[in-house]
């Protein structure tokens, strides 16, 4: 659709695309949260949200087509980094979700659900919480500047996954798409096989990473420098204020919309890195971080969605890459649709694996023997 698009016109578009794509999404909160009060099908549309974001959007996303952009290296990219824009944008949309976050547990308490609507709010909004909280949390904590790094753990805090901010930055960037990586899928390995395996050893790695960091900077590992220690500290004000506000069902809501939130994140991580690795160079050491190593996807409108998280070979090449400079390599793995899209096929493994197989094996033509080789290091594999 945008193929024959001047760049810089693609470009500014792009630019007020990502808010504009929210601020038609966020109003469909309370719009699915009381269309369906007065003919008593609240409870069904409790799951609009869940529906319309792996219903909806893939089809959408089809329809709209591919982004043919890249910024210039020489001129857009070091003028767009700085656009102050881009920064106070992401800032902003983290406020906005808070927002959204209270307003929901409102809507909880308050709507005559039953268990089956109860369940579907909480699912809705917590994959709502993926996208928002978590993914723009994402991009910032791998940003320098305090206001940005600590709003990124702040976010991370409301759904009660701040171990991702030491885990994703010190231990998923340092051995991505190797065995040592908990959030790397390997090929063949279903999804339910990787997301408990995912949730454990990243919850661990966190806390040892802050310890050890600490160490070297001769600190207790037990003390107020520790940063999991506030960031779930947060977490724990947001449960309490929950708590005070509704009592013990608002606490399992903002539990409850936490865990989702986390699993839609460890569902793209399964999908970013689906059976790619870093080969072994002639000193033993695994080869360094490039565009082959991630799944990229161009597809413009979940990119718009996901402040091109989908890009994620430029994002793990060049972490620090501020997300509306993030290229697309088109020699990089490239998946075959969207994240909502992809998200759905890993939900069913059989599925999945007919799909990306194929793919992986093909990426890997002429070195199937180490791919194969690579796979069985991986226990239980379904």
């Amino acid at each position: 659709m945008f193929e024959s698009m001047n760049a810089d016109v693609m470009l500014k578009m792009k630019k007020y695309g990502y808010l504009t794509f929210w601020a038609f999404m966020v109003p469909l909160v309370p719009f699915s949260a009381y269309v369906g009060v007065d003919s008593g099908t609240q409870d069904y549309w409790a799951w609009f949200m869940y529906a319309f974001i792996f219903g909806i959007i893939p089809v959408l996303d089809y329809l709209v087509g591919k982004d043919p952009t890249n910024p210039s290296e020489d001129v857009q990219v070091p003028s767009m980094s700085e656009e102050i824009f881009y920064r106070v944008s992401a800032i902003a949309m983290g406020f906005v979700w808070i927002a959204v976050l209270f307003y929901a547990g409102h809507v909880f308490m308050t709507n005559d659900y039953g268990l089956l609507g109860k369940i579907g709010w909480i699912v809705s909004i917590g994959t709502v919480g993926g996208i928002i909280a978590i993914n723009l949390g994402h991009e910032l904590i791998h940003k320098d500047p305090k206001v940005e790094n600590w709003m990124g753990g702040l976010l991370l805090s409301t759904v009660t996954y701040a171990g991702f901010k030491v885990e994703h930055v010190r231990g998923h960037h340092v051995h991505v798409s190797t065995p040592d990586d908990a959030s790397s899928s390997r090929y063949n390995q279903s999804l339910y096989d990787f997301l408990p395996k995912a949730f454990v050893r990243n919850f661990k790695n966190a806390w040892s990473l802050e310890k050890k960091y600490l160490e070297r900077k001769g600190k207790k590992n037990i003390s107020v420098h520790n940063e999991l220690i506030w960031w779930y500290s947060i977490s724990a004000l947001f449960a309490a204020t929950f708590g005070l506000l509704w009592g013990w069902q608002g606490v399992v809501f903002f539990l409850g919309q936490s865990f989702f939130a986390a699993l839609a994140l460890e569902i793209i991580n399964y999908i970013e890195h689906y059976g790619l690795h870093r080969r072994v160079n002639d000193k033993g050491r695994f080869e360094r971080v490039t565009p082959a190593h991630s799944w990229n996807s161009n597809f413009l409108l979940t990119n718009l969605a996901l402040f091109q998280l989908q890009r994620h070979s430029d994002h793990h090449a060049y972490a620090k890459r501020r997300y509306q400079v993030l290229r697309h390599y088109e020699e990089s793995p490239q998946l075959p649709a969207g994240y909502a899209t992809m998200y759905v096929l890993a939900l069913i493994p059989p599925l999945w694996k007919k799909v990306m197989n194929p793919r992986v094996e093909a990426y890997y033509e002429g070195e199937l023997d180490q791919l194969f080789r690579e796979s069985k290091r991986v226990n239980n594999i379904a």
